[in-house]
């Protein structure tokens, strides 16, 4: 458990980190042209690599406590771009940011170590047709939809990749889990993710569409992992571990509209989030 939660975390520090890097590449060289420059490239990078520490996260923890932890990486965000970026930290930052780091440890506690398994008769399937109403619904949305809607399809976008990515991991191997159908569906939501919750950035206050992607993707994983793929909560930690998640995720709420979170994302427009699913592909 313990390297799996290391990975978790490195992953969410990771995913930070590249937000404020991709941020100040973009003030440095506006639009399109934030892609070339060696920052923003090495961000992208780094993504790739945080993406991959998900997926082993993913292996053995359960989906719930993963995507928390992910989700915290607003923490990072936030705390990086006052020096960074010269943001304003207001007092309830610092104390959300406190709070996340407290429920996250509850959370972390009441989970243990457990293996992904082998999903129920009728998951892959089930996940390829729900991708397929995602990607039609997002299609249809993408011209016409408002800011929360996009931000709720980016939301479900990421909570499905990561779904579909701890399904994956229950095959076997790397090689093993690249050819199963379910690696479809992790690239597939990952790239609707990814779309809808740019497109939700554009059309809206970021910190309301970065509120509704992160509740989003924090609860619809954790409610299907403990339904459909077998995650439990420790033997009496049923209800610490659900209020901390509730805890969490306000605090993320607070951090998403914090100054310091809407000046990392106002700075990149063009350069995009990879890390939120990222943002995160798996979750």
């Amino acid at each position: 458990m313990t390297a799996a939660l290391l990975a978790a975390v490195a992953a969410a520090v990771g995913y930070g980190v590249s937000t404020v890097m991709e941020a100040v590449g973009a003030r440095r060289s506006p639009g399109a042209g934030a892609l070339r420059r060696p920052l923003v490239l090495a961000a992208l990078l780094l993504d790739g690599v945080a993406w991959l520490l998900s997926l082993l996260a993913l292996d053995r923890l359960p989906l719930f406590v993963v995507q928390a932890v992910l989700a915290s990486s607003v923490v990072v965000t936030v705390v990086l771009a006052r020096p960074v970026l010269g943001a304003r930290l207001r007092r309830r930052d610092v104390l959300a940011v406190a709070v996340v780091v407290v429920a996250l440890v509850v959370v972390a506690g009441g989970s243990g170590d457990q293996p992904a398994v082998t999903p129920p008769r009728g998951f892959t399937t089930g996940m390829l047709v729900a991708t397929g109403a995602l990607v039609l619904v997002s299609v249809a949305a993408y011209a016409r939809g408002g800011a929360l809607l996009l931000a709720l399809l980016g939301g479900l976008g990421y909570s499905g990749a990561a779904i579909a990515a701890r399904g994956a991991h229950a095959s076997g191997d790397l090689l093993a889990t690249v050819r199963q159908p379910l690696a479809v569906v992790v690239v597939v939501c990952g790239a609707v993710g990814v779309v809808a919750y740019l497109r939700a950035l554009e059309r809206g206050p970021v910190g309301g569409a970065a509120a509704v992607e992160s509740v989003v993707e924090v609860l619809v994983p954790g409610v299907v992992g403990v339904a459909v793929l077998g995650d439990t909560v420790r033997h009496g930690w049923a209800v610490p571990v659900v209020l901390a998640l509730v805890v969490a995720v306000a605090a993320c709420v607070v951090l998403a509209g914090s100054p310091a979170g809407v000046a990392a994302e106002d700075a990149e427009p063009d350069a995009g989030r990879v890390d939120g699913p990222a943002r995160r592909a798996p979750g």
